[in-house]
């Protein structure tokens, strides 16, 4: 899969990204990581790509112009490579990080793993001129009810979720699918040795070596949490009849 990165700051998902797990998928060839900057796009030949609001306001916006020279070079680049592979490209999605985006989720990340190309746009200062929004953007995505000072942070955290699913990226092919939010469920509680800490006990029952009734109390647990700290996705487990 490839994640390609239309940023202003190149550098800060690089850096971002090519540790940890998706360090080494990146390094075994599983993800690729394409981080372009937008400033290389622009005409202007102070290497400007924002300017004042039409109707005035506070800050500056993201010219239209170099996003959308720059979207269109990534998808020449693609579809030129998919060219050299004998393939056809695929269909152009293109995700803008912002507040006014669907809310992000387990769901949507699963949906994404799906795609074998996505392109991701980071906006900065007041935002982007709301035309290039149109012409290049399939996906307003949000990664909750704040603002950053810029999309990159909010396109790492999109990535590491959707990479993990992709397969071969995780070295248990079981981890990416049996955790928190599997049935909409939060994970059960997890324990490592030693058996008793600080006068704290790991459950019998994890050190029973009986996996069904191991299974069923990870299960119960699950439910218990997910009522206690998030009841909202409890409801919408039983409505699906998951629970």
């Amino acid at each position: 899969m490839e994640f390609h990165v239309m940023t202003l700051f190149p550098e800060m998902i690089v850096q971002g990204l090519s540790t940890s797990v998706l360090g080494r998928a990146i390094a075994r060839g599983i993800i690729s990581l394409n981080a372009v900057n937008i400033r290389d796009y622009t005409l202007d030949k102070h290497k400007r790509v924002d300017d004042y609001p039409y109707g005035g306001g506070a800050g500056m916006v993201m010219s239209a112009d170099p996003v959308v020279r720059c979207c269109r070079s990534v998808f020449e680049k693609i579809e030129e490579k998919k060219r050299g592979e004998g393939k056809e490209a695929g269909r152009r999605r293109v995700i803008y990080l912002t507040p006014q985006g669907r809310t992000f989720s387990q769901e949507m990340a699963r949906e994404f793993a799906k795609e074998e190309e996505l392109v991701f746009l980071c906006g900065h200062y007041e935002g982007i001129d709301e035309r290039a929004v149109e012409m290049v953007v399939t996906d307003q995505v949000s990664i909750g009810d704040y603002v950053l000072t810029g999309g990159e942070l909010a396109v790492m955290v999109v990535i590491d979720a959707v990479a993990r699913l992709v397969p071969g990226v995780l070295n248990n092919g079981d981890s990416a699918e049996f955790e928190t939010f599997h049935d909409h469920l939060l994970e059960y509680p997890q324990y490592t040795r030693p058996e008793v800490y600080e006068g704290r006990a790991v459950p019998e029952v994890l050190l029973s070596g009986h996996h069904a009734k191991i299974e069923q109390w990870r299960r119960q647990q699950s439910i218990e949490r997910t009522r206690a700290l998030r009841p909202e996705l409890l409801e919408r487990a039983v409505k699906e009849g998951l629970v």
